[in-house]
């Protein structure tokens, strides 16, 4: 790590930023973040919740009063903010892509003519929902003024609808 590294991992950040927008516990964290982020970046509940004691423990948190069923909130400390500051200036690592579908393309002489055709169903449904949703979210984003947040949930809408125009394109055996 470099002096002006933030040490940070991508999943830490994010709740760091999401935190800009006010003390939240971890279920709220996990909701903001579906909401916000969810279209174009995934977390699971167990990175989140690995990683506020994390936060906490380098300060970078500070736990509030416990709230109605032991929940537990969060805010960000200034050092928090210095360290998400410290991130955002950060070089961008490659885009890593796996797509499994595309993987299984990849090796489709070895399909059977009706796998092949069940892979391609499953998958334009699942990137015709998530397109939708990802329209959603971007519409809200865009309403509530979140010029930024609309536009990185647009990538969302964009990769959803290639993935639509190139499964029509992809060979049926």
């Amino acid at each position: 790590m470099g002096m002006a590294d933030s040490g940070l991992n991508a999943t830490a950040a994010a709740l760091l930023g999401l935190l800009h927008e006010g003390p939240m516990t971890g279920g709220q964290l996990m909701s903001a973040a579906e909401r916000k982020l969810g279209p174009f970046w995934t977390m699971t509940r167990s990175q989140v919740y690995r990683e506020l004691p994390a936060l906490a423990d380098a300060g970078y948190v500070r736990l509030g009063k416990p709230g109605p069923r032991a929940s537990q909130p969060y805010s960000i400390s200034a050092s928090g903010k210095r360290a998400f500051a410290r991130w955002l200036s950060e070089p961008v690592t490659r885009d890593q892509m796996r797509n499994p579908v595309t993987l299984r393309v990849a090796f489709g002489k070895l399909h059977g003519r009706d796998q092949l055709a069940e892979l391609y169903g499953a998958a334009e449904k699942q990137h015709s929902e998530a397109l939708a949703e990802a329209r959603d979210a971007a519409k809200d984003a865009a309403a509530d003024g979140d010029t930024y947040g609309a536009a990185a949930l647009n990538f969302a809408v964009q990769y959803h609808k290639a993935a639509l125009s190139w499964l029509k394109s992809a060979p049926r055996a």
